[in-house]
């Protein structure tokens, strides 16, 4: 495996992790060694976010482009310029796709086989502040600028539904299951039922929040402008542990799961990189299990698992129903302070629902040279018949010309 970590100073760190062999010692004890791999100064801006999948690592900067980086041969892959401004989010879905926003108000779907842009949508008045997958697909969530969290039909490449919130929130995510996401607006996170889409209870950190990651589908690990991180359970709203990671604010965390290992990894505003092992029951604190110092001040965070994934996890084809109209969502308009409402639908071309996840393999018709020249041959030839009858009619009928 690898840590990847982008920072302030323009570059994208790579540490390669290995865990040490079993000596038949205490499990718990056991330590993860790390080794510096690669440093790559693609950007002339600071890192802003950082992606990674089975194959690539993709890197979003204030300098308004995307890198991309071959994970397999350690090679620079190329640059993505769609955005105009800084990008603020980047997200794979599987091996296929990745789904970018920034600072413009878009949000671009891209072909990560071909690195094409298949669908750039006016998301927001205001930046795009943050986005997350549904795990199926066919959903995503957007925040921005504008006091308002979006949800978006993958299939039809539309916007399903807009909720008025009082604040700009920076950070929405879904659980695992995708039965339930967050939003959060500075050190708040309020907790929203997917079959509600309401507020089931909100959630206070005692500082503004930086970054989440559910640990489990009712677990949420929590980090803020502080030293510590936090476990919340999100159905009673109580704080399960919570541990000193780092001695400045923790900027970025992110989660996974090995064999007998589920860890959770945090960067921080140090220069350290922490690796912790999570117990089973998450009132107890983890257990380091190595640690990385960059001396640079880190900004995002990634973790790339040298292994085989799904490579046929992609976004649904137009073909399939969208879910938002399989099962509307109840709608609370009374809702204090809030306003929902639905967008109007609007008539995507088939060529534009194409586009957006680009597996349509029906070529389109087009009027080639022989079918033009078949139809006036046509034309001809009716014009002809025509022609004939009308003399054949003042032959058989003179009185035609009286």
């Amino acid at each position: 495996m690898e840590l990847v970590a982008g920072c302030y100073e323009q570059v994208l760190f790579g540490f390669a992790i290995h865990p040490e062999p079993d000596t038949g010692g205490d499990p718990k004890e056991q330590k993860w060694t790390s080794a510096a791999d690669f440093t790559h100064h693609a950007h002339t801006a600071s890192l802003s976010a950082v992606a990674v999948n089975s194959r690539f690592v993709v890197t979003g900067s204030k300098d308004e482009t995307i890198h991309i980086y071959d994970m397999k041969k350690k090679i620079d892959h190329g640059a993505l310029v769609h955005h105009n401004g800084t990008i603020t989010c980047l997200k794979f879905y599987g091996n296929r796709h990745l789904i970018s926003g920034g600072e413009d108000g878009l949000i671009c779907v891209w072909d990560a086989k071909k690195w094409e842009c298949l669908k750039s949508i006016k998301a927001h008045k205001g930046h795009v502040t943050f986005l997350s997958i549904h795990p199926s697909g066919k959903l995503a969530l957007s925040v921005g600028t504008d006091k308002t969290l979006r949800t978006w039909n993958l299939v039809e490449g539309r916007s399903a539904f807009i909720k008025n919130i009082k604040q700009n929130a920076h950070i929405v995510e879904w659980s695992p299951r995708g039965e339930k996401y967050i939003v959060v607006i500075l050190n708040k996170i309020d907790v929203y039922q997917l079959d509600t889409a309401s507020v089931s209870g909100t959630i206070t950190n005692e500082k503004r929040i930086s970054s989440v990651t559910f640990l489990s589908e009712s677990v949420l690990a929590v980090a803020g402008d502080e030293e510590v991180v936090r476990f919340f359970d999100c159905d009673s709203l109580m704080c399960l542990c919570e541990f000193k990671a780092h001695e400045n604010r923790v900027k970025d965390m992110f989660s996974f799961e090995v064999p007998e290992h589920h860890v959770i990894v945090t960067a921080s505003s140090d220069g350290f990189i922490k690796m912790w092992k999570l117990k089973q029951d998450k009132k107890v604190p983890p257990s380091l299990l190595c640690e990385v110092k960059t001396n640079a001040r880190l900004t995002c965070l990634g973790v790339w698992l040298d292994r085989v994934t799904d490579t046929q996890k992609s976004l649904p084809s137009t073909a399939e129903p969208s879910p938002v109209s399989k099962k509307q969502p109840k709608i609370n308009k009374k809702e204090a302070g809030d306003v929902v409402q639905e967008e109007e639908r609007q008539s995507v071309p088939d060529s534009e629902k194409c586009g957006l996840t680009g597996d349509s393999d029906q070529p389109m018709k087009a009027n080639t040279p022989l079918s033009v020249k078949k139809r006036k041959m046509v034309g001809m030839l009716e014009k002809q018949k025509r022609k004939k009858k009308k003399i054949r009619n003042v032959i058989v009928n003179p009185t035609f010309l009286l």
